[in-house]
């Protein structure tokens, strides 16, 4: 290539990053437009629960989410509290984001008021809810305590811990990447050029899915947009440093920076795109789940991955080709001079030691690493993973959460939150019969739309005459009515939980098409999905990830080394997290898609670092044989897997500053066992397998003959 070539085309590339990020950067404050908090709407087509709410504005107005206000004192509510209540719904009334309000309703002790104020449908759910709260504040007498809950209190309560992800998260993880990568690099100039590589592929990432989501292709919610922010940084640090390692050393045997370059790409391009496929690969299985939510994740992490390998493959090699060697200023690596002794007597360094000890005790390392990961995975035994109650989803203060206590203290526990059943207008009374003869149901009505509570007790049956006025006949559509039931229990506990199943088996032998939804319903149907989804997904990203592992390393026995090592970092990592959420934290429990998600971010990324391993144990091994290349493989990628494992793992752990349980959940398992893949696997029992398999680790490849020396 001519000399003006190779200066206009790494010009080209950086300029035609710089327009990318431009366009991409403003969208960064821009993706909560696009994001939704709506958990009905990430269930399946299929689920019972979605059919409800599809279908509920056919028996009654549209609406959005009610917000339940509930006043309460102690000593038992006095007139002028009776008063103040009275004034507090007809002034929420008047609201422009308010579409309609109930009448005051006194618990049977005295001692509390609600009201359910019903949201309009194009409300933003937050800020309404805001506005209800400070109203509440602002008409309580003294002593009289408030509070906001319902499904728009916790709703709200979700936006709000949400609200740090677009400029909190992003900045914690930047500055712990900075601050690594300056304690690795020992260089003011690298860790910016290598920041800037993963930023501009989020910025990219970030305009993409934003357009998709706005087309209504994917689905985007916080936990999704937590993860692409992490995912992406993480990934492409990663992919940087391992291309910044191979530019450093062919800048070593190279004079010219472009040679250098041509050096360094053919010696990352494969293990790059290998681990950057299988990451892909991995996130894409996420499609067969039949969770709206798990199947946005997919193809947005995919699309993270994919920026941020075009990145680590493009911008990084052009920016390094216009700095070369002062990009490592002041240790900047000096053409001609010798690469460092690495597996030598007189070797010297850390990963020096570690593979004199792999040589002299293999089978000895590689027996109790297992041994002790499998330890580890023991706490698997008490993992809790079959979904928590809404109300534990924000760690830390909840006013949604405070209220709930309140109300279920004074009232029905699923008052403001009803189960939803649509069954035949012609069995409307053997419905209700049914519905009200299961234990844990206090009341049930029949939506119509003509009433102004917006309901009317059962016709023919004397059930439900306190929750509405008679005389207002139901709505029917299509054949059906609409029948809701207050529930004794909160809408999100394990007891209400239990009602809903025994609800849906009564409603069946009554109207076989019937079906339950509502709140409660929402969250069966979320953790039995999210069960059926983590039993179907983790052994096909086990397959997948397999193939890919036996064509690039053309073998069958190192791939199912990987793969198993893998497997019991992740039983390890999930094992010590369920004792630390269960002991330490005091965590009521995990959602079910806890351990898929590890499972695919661990085994996903887990993998890489083993990629980037056992490609360079290869390409040594050839020129070495089996033995001597694992111990060479180690030696060189030791350094630049460690620091790419700490990084990864230090953006995981900024997951943690988001006070939502399932993110800390995340950050946790997948942080800890990143650190175990790079400190462990890939440092000690990977190494110390291959090392005592030998020539068979690489069966039925060439190197797997006895004409390879060992």
């Amino acid at each position: 290539m001519s000399r003006s070539l190779r200066i206009v085309v790494p010009a080209l590339v950086i300029v035609v990053w710089l327009a990318i990020a431009s366009v991409g950067g403003p969208f960064f404050g821009k993706i909560s437009e696009v994001s939704t908090t709506d958990q009905t709407s990430f269930l399946p087509a299929s689920a019972d629960a979605t059919k409800v709410q599809e279908r509920a504005a056919e028996f009654r107005q549209a609406s959005g989410a009610p917000a339940i206000v509930v006043l309460s004192r102690d000593t038992g509510l006095t007139a002028a509290d009776q008063d103040a209540a009275t004034a507090l719904a007809e002034q929420l009334g008047k609201r422009d984001d308010v579409q309609g309000v109930s009448p005051t309703i006194t618990s049977d002790d005295g001692e509390a008021v609600e009201i359910v104020a019903t949201l309009t449908k194009d409300a933003d759910t937050g800020d309404a809810v805001e506005a209800v709260r400070a109203a509440v504040d602002d008409a309580l007498p003294s002593g009289l305590h408030g509070y906001v809950t319902g499904p728009a209190g916790f709703t709200a309560d979700l936006t709000e811990a949400f609200a740090g992800i677009d400029g909190i998260l992003l900045g914690v993880a930047l500055a712990a990447v900075f601050v690594i990568l300056i304690v690795v690099y020992r260089s003011p100039l690298l860790p910016i050029l290598v920041l800037g590589t993963a930023t501009f592929a989020l910025c990219a990432s970030i305009l993409v899915v934003w357009w998709l989501a706005k087309a209504d292709i994917v689905t985007v919610n916080g936990q999704v947009q937590g993860i692409l922010s992490i995912l992406v940084i993480g990934a492409a640090t990663d992919y940087a440093l391992l291309y910044t390692a191979r530019f450093r050393e062919a800048l070593r045997d190279h004079r010219s920076g472009w040679d250098a370059t041509t050096a360094a790409l053919r010696g990352s391009l494969e293990p790059i795109l290998a681990s950057g496929g299988t990451v892909i690969v991995g996130v894409l299985c996420l499609l067969l789940s039949d969770l709206n939510s798990n199947k946005a994740l997919g193809p947005v992490a995919a699309i993270g991955i994919a920026f941020s390998l075009l990145s680590a493959l493009t911008l990084l090699p052009a920016l390094l080709l216009a700095f070369r060697r002062a990009a490592f200023w002041p240790l900047r690596p000096q053409y001609g001079t010798p690469h460092p002794d690495l597996t030598g007597p007189d070797a010297r360094g850390v990963w020096a030691r570690v593979g004199r000890l792999v040589a002299r005790r293999s089978r000895v390392v590689w027996i109790v690493c297992t041994v002790g990961l499998l330890a580890m995975g023991s706490g698997l035994i008490g993992l809790k993973a079959d979904g928590v109650p809404q109300s534990d989803l924000v760690i830390g203060a909840s006013q949604a959460r405070d209220g709930q206590d309140v109300l279920a203290d004074h009232f029905p526990g699923g008052s403001g939150s009803p189960a939803e059943v649509i069954g035949s207008a012609s069995k409307t009374a053997d419905l209700a019969d049914a519905i009200t003869a299961v234990h844990g149901v206090d009341s049930v009505v029949v939506a119509a739309k003509d009433s102004p509570s917006g309901t009317t007790p059962v016709p023919g049956t004397g059930t439900g005459a306190s929750a509405g006025a008679a005389g207002w006949d139901p709505t029917v559509s299509h054949g059906d009515v609409l029948l809701e039931a207050t529930l004794s229990d909160p809408a999100d506990s394990d007891a209400a939980e239990q009602t809903v199943r025994e609800l849906r088996t009564a409603v069946e032998r009554v109207d076989p098409d019937a079906i339950v939804g509502g709140a409660t319903a929402t969250a069966v149907d979320t953790n039995d999905t999210g069960i059926r989804d983590r039993t179907l997904i983790i052994p096909v990203v086990l397959a997948v990830i397999l193939l890919i592992l036996m064509l690039l390393l053309r073998s069958i026995v190192a791939p199912l080394v990987l793969i198993g090592s893998v497997i019991v970092s992740f039983a390890a990592a999930l094992g010590v997290g369920a004792l630390v959420f269960d002991h330490v934290f005091h965590f009521p429990g995990a959602d079910p898609s806890v351990p898929l998600y590890s499972f695919v971010f661990l085994v996903a990324l887990g993998v890489d670092y083993n990629i980037f391993l056992m490609t360079r144990v290869r390409e040594e091994a050839l020129r070495h044989g089996p033995r001597e290349g694992v111990l060479r493989g180690l030696g060189v990628t030791g350094g630049v897997i460690t620091s790419a494992g700490v990084v990864l793992a230090a953006t995981f752990a900024a997951l943690g500053v988001i006070p939502i349980l399932f993110l800390v959940q995340i950050a946790f398992v997948v942080a800890f066992g990143v650190l175990l893949d790079t400190i462990v696997v890939r440092s000690l029992l990977v190494p110390a397998l291959a090392y005592d398999l030998g020539r068979r680790a690489w069966w039925p490849s060439r190197l797997s003959r006895p004409s390879h020396h060992m």
